[in-house]
C-alpha cells in the first residue's frame, strides 16, 4: 500500500523543541524573556517542529507495541538489554519496526514531513531543572532476578505543563492549542503495517493515544493530539499520471477515510500485542490525564 496521510497535531501541552541555541526573547517575538533557547522556525515566524523528531517519538510507540527491537541502545547498558531487544543489523531479518522506520542498510517505508505551525508567533516558559535518568542509583530500572532491563520507558500524560520559577530555563514554546500540519508519506506497508501506524497515531477509538515529543516530558510538556484528514491513496495509477489533478477516488475523507481506518487497524489485529497497547495507551491516555509532579521547582 501506497499513500499520504494528511495530519493535524493540536498542542495539549507545551511543546518545546529546543534547537540548542540562545535567542533574544524581542528577536522571536516573545516578551518578558530577555533570553531563551528557541525552536526552530519559518522565514515566516511559523514554529516547526521537525520530522525526526516526530519519527522518533512515533518509532518508539510502534516498537513497544509490536515484537521490535530498539532502534538504538548505549554501549553502556547493553548487557542489560536483552539480546533480542538489540538493533537490527541483518535487512534480511527485520523486527516490525525497523522494516517500516528504518535500520542498518535498510531505508525504512515511511517519510515524515516538519510539522509547520498554521500561524505565526509563539509562547515562552521556564523549563523546570531536569536530570539524566540514574539507572545505577534506582535499581527499579532492573529485573532483581537477572539484572535486565525491566522494559520501556513512556512519560505519563498530564493535565497541565508545569512551568519552573526563576531557576528553570527560559524557552520558546509551542503554547495550548496551537495547531500544526504535516505529511506522512508511506510506501509498500501490509495493511497490519499500516494499521498499527494508525492505531499509534492514535486514530484506534478503543485506545486514544497523544504524542509526546521535545523537551520537558517528565513535567507534562510535548502532548500533541493528532487528527486524521485525509489520506491519498493512488489507485489507477496510469489515470493518476496521465491529468492534473488527483481522480476523487484517489483522496479518503469522511466516512471513506473512517471506514478505510477501521479496516487497517482490524488487519493489525495479532499483529500488534494487545497487553502492550493497552498498557502504552494507558500511560498516553488523551483522558486519564495526571497532575504535574509536586516539589518547587
Amino acid at each position: 500500500m501506497h499513500g499520504t496521510l494528511f495530519l493535524t497535531l493540536t498542542v495539549q501541552t507545551a511543546v518545546h523543541v529546543s534547537t540548542g541555541h540562545l535567542a533574544l526573547g524581542s528577536d522571536v517575538g516573545v516578551k518578558g524573556i530577555p533570553v531563551l533557547k528557541t525552536m526552530t522556525t519559518t522565514p515566516n515566524g511559523r514554529l516547526k517542529i521537525q520530522g525526526s523528531s516526530l519519527k522518533g517519538a512515533i518509532r518508539a510507540m510502534y516498537e513497544a507495541i509490536t515484537n521490535s527491537t530498539l532502534a538504538v541502545i548505549t554501549s553502556r547498558y547493553k548487557n542489560q538489554i536483552p539480546p533480542e531487544r538489540h538493533p537490527c543489523r541483518n535487512k534480511e531479518q527485520l523486527c516490525p519496526a525497523s522494516r517500516v522506520f528504518g535500520a542498518l542498510n535498510w531505508q525504512g517505508l515511511v517519510e515524515f514531513r516538519d510539522a509547520i505551525a498554521t500561524r505565526a508567533g509563539s509562547g515562552g516558559g521556564s523549563l523546570p531543572p531536569l536530570y539524566r535518568p540514574r539507572p545505577d542509583q534506582c535499581r527499579a530500572y532492573f529485573q532483581k532476578e537477572n539484572g535486565k532491563v525491566i522494559g520501556r520507558k513512556f512519560y505519563y500524560t498530564h493535565r497541565k505543563a508545569l512551568q519552573g520559577s526563576s531557576r528553570g530555563t527560559p524557552t520558546q514554546q509551542a503554547i495550548q492549542n496551537m495547531v500544526f500540519k504535516t505529511r506522512i508519506h508511506f510506501k509498500n506497508l501490509t495493511p497490519a503495517e499500516l494499521g498499527t501506524l494508525l492505531t499509534v497515531l492514535g486514530q484506534d477509538p478503543k485506545h486514544p493515544m497523544l504524542l509526546k515529543v521535545g523537551g520537558g516530558k517528565p513535567v507534562g510538556l510535548g502532548s500533541l493530539q493528532v487528527t486524521l484528514d485525509k489520506i491519498e491513496r493512488p489507485g489507477n495509477l496510469k489515470d493518476r499520471y496521465s491529468r492534473y489533478d488527483l481522480p476523487e477516488a484517489d483522496i479518503l475523507e469522511g466516512e471513506r477515510l473512517q471506514a478505510f481506518v477501521q479496516e487497517q487497524i482490524q488487519a493489525a489485529q495479532g499483529y500488534i500485542l494487545p497487553e502492550q497497547l493497552r498498557q502504552l495507551a494507558t500511560i498516553l491516555s488523551p483522558t486519564a490525564l495526571r497532575e504535574p509532579p509536586p516539589g518547587v521547582y
